[in-house]
């Protein structure tokens, strides 16, 4: 039996229906049906309906049907389908994730879907199992078993907070001239030059470079910070030895704050990061004037991001290294332009982690004092039993 339905919108239905086809972004089988109703509702035929709007006929009627039987959200949307049956129970895909998460099998560096799909066929009933059904399960658990993501774990005991404290105090120091803080670090680059001539760039078409190069050795630059004033020092050397790290610590006290009484440094746990490295690069009256007038003060480790010259050293990539760079000569050249810009210019790191903000965000991971509670309440105890 062929039932025509007959589709009459309110004024209200009518105006939600203009304003579904007149901008934003939905599906198209949801305007293809807003179509179908307003036209419907002018009173065209279902085979016109079918033309105008370009679906089949089965389309109008099922969408005239849910709409006379039910309303206008039911008209428009879509309605649940069945789909086909999972093929893993509940115990099974837990076997699934459990296999995903141990160790792949010998010879193997990660687990991959056909080996998944393997294991799972070996441990189960079933006779085989795709690729796409056991994407699938991942997907649904957020794993991604060949993928792996390498972190610095800290951990936080009484030493990691005590040096993290210690250098975000210096941070929050109001200027001294006759003390400054100066965050120290390097960075290693590779020298590479180009084979063939890069094509320079013109209207209509990108700078064009060859993708083969040719490696002319490392370098080292040695970045000096001052925390409260725009001021850095890029250094270029050839080698980041305990030589040239004592270099530096020269150039720091006697050429760049040849008037300050004593020069805080933060700087990492390198091996060559030491008052030691001044006595193998000078006399022993020699670094020890350089280290009266030096006081160290080392981020924790695994904490590099504590270090304000760290944010310095990526805008320094970012805008100055991200290109090939052939030679010494050159790397001088250009991070000396890039560091009298940038000192010209004002350009200061704004630091907004404090030691109130860091016992706020990490006071759970901050060591709990449970020593000397422990002994006073065994002290309590026993003047109670005396």
């Amino acid at each position: 039996m062929n039932l025509r339905y007959r589709v009459e919108l309110s004024q209200t239905e009518r105006a939600e229906l203009t304003a579904l086809l007149s901008g934003g972004k939905h599906a198209a089988r949801k305007l293809k049906r807003a179509q179908v109703l307003l036209a419907a509702d002018a009173g065209a035929g279902d085979e016109e309906i079918a033309r105008s709007v370009g679906v089949g006929g089965s389309t109008v009627s099922r969408t005239k049907r849910r709409f006379v039987l039910g309303n206008l959200p039911a008209a428009l949307g879509e309605q649940p389908r069945p789909g086909a049956k999972r093929k893993l129970s509940g115990k099974e895909e837990a076997l699934l994730v459990a296999t995903a998460c141990s160790n792949p099998p010998a010879g193997r560096a990660r687990w991959t879907l056909e080996l998944l799909a393997g294991e799972l066929v070996r441990l189960t009933e079933h006779a085989s199992l795709s690729r796409e059904t056991v994407r699938r399960r991942l997907a649904e658990n957020d794993l991604k078993p060949w993928r792996k993501d390498m972190w610095c774990i800290p951990r936080v005991d009484g030493e990691y907070v005590a040096r993290m404290e210690d250098v975000l105090d210096l941070y929050a120091e109001a200027p001294d001239p006759n003390r400054p803080v100066v965050c120290f670090d390097e960075s290693p680059i590779q020298l590479i030059g180009e084979v063939r001539q890069p094509i320079p760039a013109k209207p209509g078409q990108l700078e064009r470079y060859d993708c083969e190069y040719k490696r002319n050795g490392t370098a080292n630059l040695f970045l000096f910070l001052d925390v409260h004033r725009p001021w850095r020092k890029v250094k270029v050397t050839e080698s980041r030895a305990a030589v040239d790290f004592a270099t530096c610590m020269r150039e720091l006290a006697d050429l760049h704050f040849p008037k300050a009484e004593r020069i805080r440094v933060v700087l990492d746990n390198l091996s060559t990061h030491s008052g030691g490295a001044l006595y193998h690069a000078f006399p022993a009256p020699e670094a020890r004037r350089l280290l009266r007038r030096l006081e160290f003060h080392y981020v924790p480790k695994h904490a590099s991001w504590l270090n304000m010259v760290e944010i310095e050293i990526g805008v320094l990539a970012a805008q100055c290294l991200d290109r090939r760079i052939e030679s010494i000569a050159q790397l001088t050249a250009e991070t000396a332009a890039w560091e009298q810009q940038r000192n010209a210019t004002g350009a200061r790191i704004k630091w907004m982690f404090t030691t109130e903000k860091a016992r706020a965000k990490m006071g759970r991971a901050y060591p709990k004092p449970q020593a000397n509670s422990d002994r006073t309440q065994r002290v309590k105890s026993s003047v109670q039993r005396y």
